[in-house]
């Protein structure tokens, strides 16, 4: 499972009458394939897991596998009560994922043994790989994540926490154990961009892009200027677009995925709202959006925003 790339967190759309868009959904993911992504992360976080039902997780999971038809990895959330981790964790396999994200449980806050308790109970529902996901009421010691890293199916661990000494500090402790087991570390922060360079620091140089979900002419651009060592391109799309896209994202809970889909909607995609508890940008944000995301398109050289036009084209 040797993920690559910018990973790509797809939104899930929704239609007029609240269910899931599936069209739109396929639309999208053929979109982020060609332009650049390297592995789909279907129903994470993003993709406001936290607002949907065994079906609709099972519907979002099988369009994710049969458009991306094996061409990069795609991974599946899971998480939440127990029972129903265990079962969407079944279906995920059943549709076909390449693996799962294993996000939090539910809002108790664990022992470091119960999380390892919880891990397992989900790996035993499943046969699939699996990435642990660092945040909130799961966050992980060195010695835990070492532990975990033992098991054949625990792949990766992403970091969601943002910080940089516990993480490196789990980086080398289970790089010092894992022996040929293929182990990956990703920086899964909100807006990762802004926090790369420091990650690539500790060793974890992948990283997922919600800001590829509907901008991916800056995701990709930032991401090449960064594996060619362009500090100038770098620095200037930080300056321009990801910290304000970041102070932006503070001004409100929940804007890390309906700023997302926000973006989405001014560009002609009809993605539908953020299901409560989340909600949508003020008018006044959207024209914050907006203008971040035309300084940040103007930046890059690409084509100037327009409403009618979403980006479906390869990026090179």
């Amino acid at each position: 499972m040797n993920l690559s790339g910018v990973l790509f967190f797809p939104v899930t759309p929704f239609g007029d009458d609240g269910s899931v868009a599936d069209d739109v959904m396929r639309t999208r993911l053929v979109a982020g394939l060609e332009c650049g992504a390297g592995g789909v992360f279907a129903a994470c976080g993003t993709g406001e897991f936290h607002a949907l039902d065994e079906d609709e997780h099972g519907l979002v999971v099988r369009s994710a596998v049969e458009v991306v038809a094996g061409r990069v990895p795609v991974f599946a959330g899971v998480g939440g009560p127990l029972p129903f981790a265990r079962r969407i964790a079944a279906r995920a396999e059943a549709e076909g994922a390449d693996g799962l994200l294993v996000l939090p449980p539910y809002l108790v806050r664990g022992t470091q043994a119960g999380l390892v308790a919880y891990v397992h109970e989900l790996l035993d529902a499943t046969s699939l790989p699996v990435i642990l996901y660092h945040r909130d009421n799961a966050q992980f010691t060195p010695a835990t994540a070492t532990e975990l890293s033992r098991h054949p199916q625990v792949v990766g661990l992403k970091d969601g926490a943002g910080d940089v000494d516990v993480m490196h500090r789990i980086v080398r402790a289970v790089r010092a154990e894992q022996g040929p087991q293929e182990f990956q570390f990703f920086n899964g922060l909100p807006t990762a961009e802004l926090y790369a360079p420091a990650y690539r620091g500790i060793g974890v140089a992948l990283y997922s892009s919600a800001v590829f979900a509907f901008a991916p002419e800056i995701a990709m651009a930032f991401y090449d200027a960064l594996e060619a060592g362009d500090t100038d391109t770098v620095e200037g799309l930080v300056d321009v677009f990801y910290a304000p896209f970041v102070r932006l994202r503070h001004r409100r809970e929940g804007y890390a995925i309906s700023l997302i889909k926000a973006g989405l909607r001014l560009r002609g995609v009809p993605v539908g709202s953020v299901r409560p508890p989340l909600s949508d940008p003020s008018a006044d944000d959207l024209d914050r959006l907006r203008a971040i995301t035309e300084a940040g398109l103007e930046r890059v050289g690409a084509p100037r925003w327009a409403l009618d036009q979403p980006v479906v084209r390869a990026v090179s």
